[in-house]
C-alpha cells in the first residue's frame, strides 16, 4: 500500500477522532464516514477489530507504512522496556515527528516533506530521511538556506507547544531532542498495550 494522500478528515472521522491535530471539517461531522453517516446501526466490534482499528490509528497519525512499522514492533519487542511504550518512543524519535513537535511544520505530512527535500539538518549534516531515529542530544536544525522560508517562518510562529523532552532556539533555529520522552509525555491517544496483543498473535 502506498502512503495515504487523500483527506485526512475522513480517516479522522473513521477513527473518530481529529488524528491530524486541529480539523473544522472533523468537528462538524465527527461521526464515521459512510452514507448513512450517523444513523447506521454498528454491532459490536470484536476484539481483533479492536486491535487492528488501534493499530491503523497508530499508523496514520504517525503517517507510517505497515512494513516500517512492523519493523519498529520487531525492535521494540527486542528492547528490554515495555514494549508498547517503547514503540511510540520509537515513533517520536522519527525525525520527521520531531520536526513537527518542534513546529518547524504544522503536520507530519509537512515535516516528512521538508526533511525529504533537505531542508533539515541533524547535528550540522544535512539528513533527507524522514525515518531518521535521532538519539538523545542530536541537534535539529533549518538548513540555512531554508531558514527564510515562508511556510516554515509561519509554522514557527503559530506555535505554541513546548515538549520537556525538546529545546528550541528561535534565533539559531535550532532544537535539541533532550530525551526520549516518557510515555506520560506524549500525548497521542493510542493503546499501545492493543497493538502489542495483535501483533503477538
Amino acid at each position: 500500500m502506498a502512503r495515504y494522500t487523500g483527506p485526512k478528515t475522513k480517516i479522522a472521522r473513521k477513527f473518530g477522532e481529529a488524528i491530524f491535530g486541529d480539523d473544522k471539517s472533523f468537528e462538524k461531522r465527527n461521526y464515521p464516514p459512510g452514507q448513512h453517516g450517523n444513523n447506521r446501526r454498528r454491532g459490536k466490534k470484536s476484539e481483533y477489530a479492536i486491535q487492528l482499528m488501534e493499530k491503523q490509528k497508530a499508523k496514520y497519525s504517525y503517517g507510517i507504512l505497515e512494513k516500517q512499522f512492523r519493523n519498529l514492533f520487531d525492535k521494540a519487542n527486542a528492547n528490554k522496556g515495555v514494549t508498547g511504550v517503547v514503540l511510540l518512543q520509537l515513533c517520536e524519535s522519527r525525525l520527521d515527528n520531531v520536526v513537527y513537535r518542534m513546529g518547524i511544520a504544522p503536520s507530519r505530512r509537512g515535516a516528512r516533506q521538508l526533511v525529504s527535500h533537505r531542508h533539515i539538518t541533524v547535528n550540522g549534516e544535512i539528513v533527507n530521511i524522514p525515518s531518521y531515529q535521532l538519539k538523545p542530544g542530536d541537534v535539529v536544525g533549518v538548513r540555512e538556506k531554508s531558514k527564510s522560508l515562508e511556510a516554515i517562518e509561519r509554522s514557527l510562529s503559530n506555535n505554541s507547544t513546548v515538549y520537556e523532552w525538546l529545546t528550541w532556539n528561535g534565533e539559531k533555529m535550532e532544537g535539541s531532542f533532550v530525551a526520549i520522552p516518557e510515555r506520560i509525555q506524549i500525548p497521542e491517544n493510542i493503546k499501545e498495550q492493543l497493538i502489542v496483543e495483535l501483533y503477538s498473535k
